[in-house]
């Protein structure tokens, strides 16, 4: 594959005849599965599988679980992660109480915070399921399609509806378009995993450029709606959405949701093999012109021309803000690498809840405290001190970004989260704030779950050839990736570092862009402007000028 037809570039080749649905149910064992059973009633055997043992039950069973945000922990005896979906992040502190006490009782203690804005638990087992999923459901949270091939958490911006900036308040869109599609058994069977974003903050923060079917908020000519940009995506074939190119009334933004699945989804190309069964596919195949066409077509009119927005510029919402209803302030918190315990999340819960606030999960595994007001900023920051978590830490806290991984996932092959938290430790001491907002996405396999391509530098866990200090564990280090306005997939270009030779790599990187940086620039500009042998000369390093 040549590398502009590996990046979504290069010319499109010609569409053969869309298979039968013979010939899908033939070659994909999934989309079998799929028609066995009705996925969204599938709960319903909950009970009978619950009373066997875990090695009883059918696999197709087990992978049946995933619609309802279930994984095999690491190793697979019977244990589970539980993906609690939580859209646009927004959390009423009853709800986060509830997710603490639920990882108290039957988690360990232990939950994590996503990229796309859930919250994972682990060490669930399907007997103690029947009571978490009502527990949650009393608070107005579920995982029906936390997994599997449905409608994934509606991501958007934690500040929806208190951001001072954003274009309007959007929280009703978001919360009709997750009431529509979460456990909709018409969306309960695409061809793979949707990722859909809904944000109107001048920031981007939610990242459209890597979702499936991303809606930007927009104010034009007086009317409030949506730009619409399709195709992103990542794991091993990373695509940055290309726009739609239409303006969408808020009011039309569902109809238009659905109209544009519909497209994919009956459209058997992307059914025949799970690798291509990706929107990202479809747009590499038809091109946003003929599939804008197609969804006119199925709407019965035009959709009016209108050119997506850029982002203003990063930012991951940490520090103290002031809201939009006046007198009020939101608060960033960074949870490093996206852990916290159940004592922790009941602990932040009271404490929204003392000033009738509200908690709010961001796409960088941190949390806001939103409504807090002004004569509360120092208690409640030092209320957060005392539970665990520093406001004013360096801002590689919030924005180091790591997997799931090890010990829990059996994806990873290298350490992921106790790996970055050595290397924040690391780089925090070595270089202070000269790092400024410097971004390190961690993964441990390919599926790229913490965004190792757009990061500063990514990281994505493989094998070294031989043994080094006692490991093979190794890292493939991405440059010249981001989001916002110089958003771009990242290149490896750096294979195969040892993990006991990360730090130092990372120091030579970083210490050749601070000293020969000009005004200001970024670590990526520095990346893109120097040479891909210079920057492998400076990670091994052989001292090579900039």
């Amino acid at each position: 594959m040549t590398e502009d037809r590996k990046y979504g570039g290069g010319e499109r080749k010609p569409l053969g005849p869309a298979p039968t649905w013979e010939q899908v149910l033939e070659r994909n064992s999934i989309e079998r599965l799929k028609r066995e059973k009705p996925l969204h009633t599938f709960l319903d055997e909950l009970p009978e599988l619950a009373s066997k043992h875990y090695l009883d039950i059918p696999e197709e069973d087990i992978v049946r679980l995933k619609w309802f945000g279930l994984y095999h922990d690491k190793p697979k005896v019977g244990t589970f992660m539980l993906r609690i979906k939580v859209p646009s992040g927004l959390l009423a502190p009853e709800s986060l109480r509830t997710i603490g006490e639920i990882a108290n009782r039957y988690g360990k203690g232990y939950a994590e915070l996503s990229t796309r804005q859930n919250v994972q638990l682990h060490f669930i087992t399907l007997p103690e399921l029947p009571d978490i999923l009502g527990a949650l459901a009393a608070t107005g949270l579920t995982t029906a399609g936390g997994c599997g091939d449905a409608v994934r958490n509606i991501t958007g911006c934690p500040l929806e509806g208190v951001l001072a900036t954003e274009a309007f308040d959007c929280t009703a869109d978001v919360e009709a378009a997750a009431r529509f599609f979460y456990g909709n058994p018409d969306y309960f069977d695409l061809p793979r995993k949707h990722k859909i974003s809904i944000s109107t903050c001048p920031h981007q923060c939610d990242m459209p450029e890597i979702n499936c079917l991303p809606l930007i908020g927009v104010v034009h000519e007086g009317r409030e709606g949506y730009a619409v940009r399709i195709g992103g995506g990542l794991s091993t074939v990373p695509r940055i959405a290309r726009d739609l190119g239409v303006f969408v009334p808020r009011e039309e933004a569902i109809e238009v949701l659905r109209a544009v699945l519909d497209v994919w989804k009956e459209d058997t190309r992307y059914r025949l093999s799970r690798v291509k069964a990706r929107m990202k596919f479809m747009v590499d195949d038809y091109g946003p012109e003929a599939i804008r066409e197609k969804v006119e077509q199925r709407l019965g009119r035009k959709l009016e021309s209108f050119a997506a927005p850029q982002s203003i510029g990063f930012t991951d919402h940490m520090g103290v803000h002031e809201q939009k209803q006046p007198g009020l302030y939101h608060v960033g918190v960074p949870i490093p690498v996206g852990i916290a315990n159940g004592e922790q999340l009941i602990d932040i819960a009271d404490l929204a809840a003392s000033f009738d606030g509200d908690v709010r999960l961001t796409k960088q595994q941190n949390l806001i405290l939103g409504g807090v007001p002004e004569a509360r900023l120092d208690e409640t920051k030092s209320r957060l001190l005392e539970i665990g978590f520093d406001v004013d830490a360096h801002p590689l806290h919030a924005t180091a970004i790591a997997c799931t991984g090890e010990p829990h996932c059996n994806y990873s092959v290298t350490e992921t989260k106790t790996k970055m938290q050595e290397l924040v430790a690391h780089l925090e001491s070595r270089w202070g704030e000269r790092l400024g907002n410097f971004k390190l996405n961690l993964d441990g396999c390919p599926h790229a779950c913490a965004l190792h391509w757009v990061g500063d530098i990514g990281l994505m866990g493989t094998t070294a050839r031989e043994t080094v200090d006692g490991t093979r564990q190794a890292y493939d280090l991405f440059l010249r990736g981001g989001v916002g306005p110089e958003q771009a997939v990242g290149r490896p270009l750096i294979r195969r570092v040892p993990t006991t030779r990360v730090p130092a790599t990372l120091d030579r990187l970083i210490g050749a862009w601070l000293e020969h940086r000009t005004d200001g620039e970024s670590f990526r500009d520095f990346a893109i402007r120097t040479t891909d042998d210079d920057l492998k000369a400076i990670a091994a390093g052989e001292g090579v000028p900039v």
